[in-house]
């Protein structure tokens, strides 16, 4: 018998996903040892008790019978035809059922889309900060991820002309994500078009990323990109997860629009990949129809006096007390990517910080660093939780930095923390 260790593939040797990497692990670790701790690093919006709209839950149950067998490779019909009556609604015209993929969330679209594409070596534009997943699914695909910066200073919106000069004749696609995981930032239309006109006049693949549609915030106006991109092949992608509070149901779509008559073979490729997984859920297919024809009460969450309006008010108004903080308020999306200010703490690492928050303070967040980007003084957390939870994280958070500042270790690490801190009974910072 071999003693050998069993070692993993070498194509994994450049992926990361911290968000539920090491930190997480550490953080189930202390829970196990009874200590309470608020985790942020994760949009989770059952966690923070936000369910998904009944109507929805409903349609899943009247069907269930429906439910039992496969269905076709791409999805349920009358999901695929809600997708395209939504895409009609926006304006894009020429997409059919046949145009429309059905998976299990948008990260497997994420990662059939990019393996339908992609040989050895091509390039995939790609924001920084980004989803990790786009970067890890350009990598697990054989492709090389070039990220496009989406600078604090401006706001995280990219720069079109800066874009420009990274194509190179190995570039096949350009990603979008739009509202912005990490950032909420919520792109200007003319930016938009502009990156359209780039991708139309190189011949480029344009993934949108569009889960977080209708989570905008004062007056922030959602584009949809499909609207713009004519002349080229264009994806967009998103699903039930965010703004209809529905992750575990596991339901995304990407529907394809734009010059789709020169994609055939493209998405012919496409609906194998999907053939060789058989299907995604479809009881939760049942929800799609109900979500996007029905009451859209997202749309009350984000306006003033809505849960969501109120969380991310709570967080700009900490940062603006803090004298270590700084924040391009985030026009969509449920997070914040929250920098510290380099000139009141010069040696700040970001994972040293999320380590150290998690360890002394019982607060989880996914350091910057985690996004694909060059610095390491931001970090981000999820706008889900009330505005009577983010007080006591913003309190830890400053606690900690007035630490560095005085250049004191902190409170002793969470394994070692006072009894008083261990909190057995439910609370609402679970």
């Amino acid at each position: 018998m071999s003693d050998a260790n069993i070692a993993p593939s070498q194509g994994l040797r450049q992926v990361r996903y911290e968000i539920r990497g090491r930190l997480a692990r550490r953080a189930h670790e202390l829970e196990r040892q009874g200590y309470e701790i608020i985790s942020l690093n994760i949009g989770n919006p059952r966690a923070f008790g936000l369910r998904t709209p009944e109507t929805m839950r409903l349609a899943m149950i009247e069907n269930l019978g429906e439910s039992e067998g496969y269905c076709h490779q791409q999805g349920i019909f009358p999901a695929r035809e809600a997708v395209v009556m939504q895409q009609q609604a926006r304006g894009v015209a020429g997409v059919t059922a046949e145009e429309v993929f059905i998976g299990n969330g948008v990260s497997e679209l994420i990662d059939l889309t990019l393996r339908a594409l992609l040989n050895d070596g091509d390039e995939v534009l790609v924001p920084s900060p980004d989803y990790p997943l786009w970067t890890a699914a350009v990598i697990l695909n054989r492709g090389r991820a070039v990220h496009y910066a989406c600078r604090p200073e401006a706001g995280f919106v990219p720069d079109p002309e800066e874009l420009a000069r990274l194509v190179t004749p190995r570039t096949r696609a350009l990603v979008v994500i739009n509202p912005n995981n990490p950032t909420g930032a919520v792109y200007p239309r003319a930016v938009l078009e502009a990156l359209a006109r780039i991708a139309e006049r190189r011949g480029l693949v344009v993934f949108s990323d569009e889960i977080y549609d209708q989570m905008t915030y004062d007056g922030a106006q959602f584009v949809p990109m499909a609207g713009l991109v004519h002349d080229t092949l264009c994806a967009t992608l998103s699903g039930l997860s965010k703004v209809y509070r529905a992750c575990g149901f596991r339901v995304g779509w990407a529907a394809f629009s734009g010059r789709t008559q020169l994609a055939a073979d493209y998405l012919h490729a496409l609906e194998l990949l999907a053939s060789l997984r058989l299907c995604s859920n479809v009881a939760a297919q049942w929800a799609v129809q109900t979500a996007l024809g029905g009451h859209q009460s997202i749309l009350e969450l984000v306006s003033p006096g809505g849960r969501l309006h109120e969380s991310r008010a709570a967080i700009l108004a900490a940062v603006a007390r803090s004298r270590f903080l700084e924040l391009a308020s985030p026009g969509g999306a449920m997070y914040a990517f929250i920098g510290v200010r380099r000139g009141m703490l010069p040696d700040f690492d970001d994972q040293q910080f999320a380590l150290d928050l998690l360890e002394q303070k019982h607060v989880l967040v996914a350091p910057g660093v985690s996004f694909n980007v060059p610095y390491r003084n931001h970090f981000r957390i999820t706008t889900l939780p009330d505005a009577a939870t983010l007080a006591v994280v913003f309190a830890r958070i400053e606690e900690l930095l007035l630490d560095y500042a005085a250049g004191r270790p902190g409170a002793a690490a969470g394994g070692s923390a006072a009894p008083e801190t261990i909190v057995r009974a439910e609370s609402r910072f679970k």
